[in-house]
């Protein structure tokens, strides 16, 4: 067996709320991997939708990585929402001309970079996660959690702002698993090594990656 054809939209028969996210995206500026899954309580072309505020010219990108678990109502706020903060007016009065068009001569908008999610990350009903942000590998992002900052491999997250919770192993495992990166292995030992992913014995899963 090689797993589930990593092509389809929908790999779940007769249900068309679960799609294999990189199968649906259309913007080139939002770049999916392999197996990473968007569940949609209305429909999975709602994830586009959810990724607000993300123009060509503001030159950002949305980067999730392979094997993720995103939930409905996910979004995720780009680098087109900001305004300026360090002045005495957040107003865009730029954008609307008529002798306001020199307002942001020699000045721009606040710019924070690709937002990036990792690899094995689940992220949990209507989270928001702002511009610029980094969510490590194997990090878990509760549900309703608004998260404004980096998150470190296999943390959970939760709350407004989203603070740590706990991580989800000691450091020493944490360090052992970013080693072994499973995500990018063959998909023949991926499915070979599926029994030893949802269980807790490393040890085993480093005998799989040696074979």
């Amino acid at each position: 067996m090689q797993g589930p054809d990593k092509h389809k939209i929908f790999p779940l028969e007769n249900y068309n709320r679960l799609c294999f996210l990189k199968n649906i995206i259309k913007n080139p500026n939002i770049q999916v991997g392999d197996y990473t899954y968007y569940d949609d309580f209305e429909d999975v072309y709602n994830f586009e939708r959810n990724v607000k505020y993300l123009f060509d010219f503001t030159g950002d990108k949305l980067i999730i990585g392979k094997f993720c678990m995103i939930a409905s109502d996910v979004k995720f706020i780009m680098n087109g929402a900001n305004h300026l903060s360090q002045s005495l007016s957040a107003y865009p009065f730029a954008i609307f001309g008529n002798g306001w068009e020199h307002a942001m001569d020699e000045k721009q908008y606040p710019y924070k970079g690709d937002t990036t999610v990792g690899n094995d990350v689940w992220i949990g009903y209507n989270a928001t996660i702002m511009a610029g942000v980094t969510i490590g590998d194997g990090a878990i992002i509760a549900a309703n959690a608004t998260v404004v900052k980096n998150v470190e491999p296999y943390s959970i997250v939760g709350g407004n702002p989203a603070t740590l919770i706990r991580k989800r192993f000691d450091e020493q495992t944490i360090a052992r698993l970013l080693e072994l990166a499973w995500w990018n292995w063959d998909i023949a030992k991926i499915t070979f090594a599926t029994q030893f992913l949802t269980d807790m014995d490393i040890d085993m899963l480093e005998k799989v990656h040696r074979i």
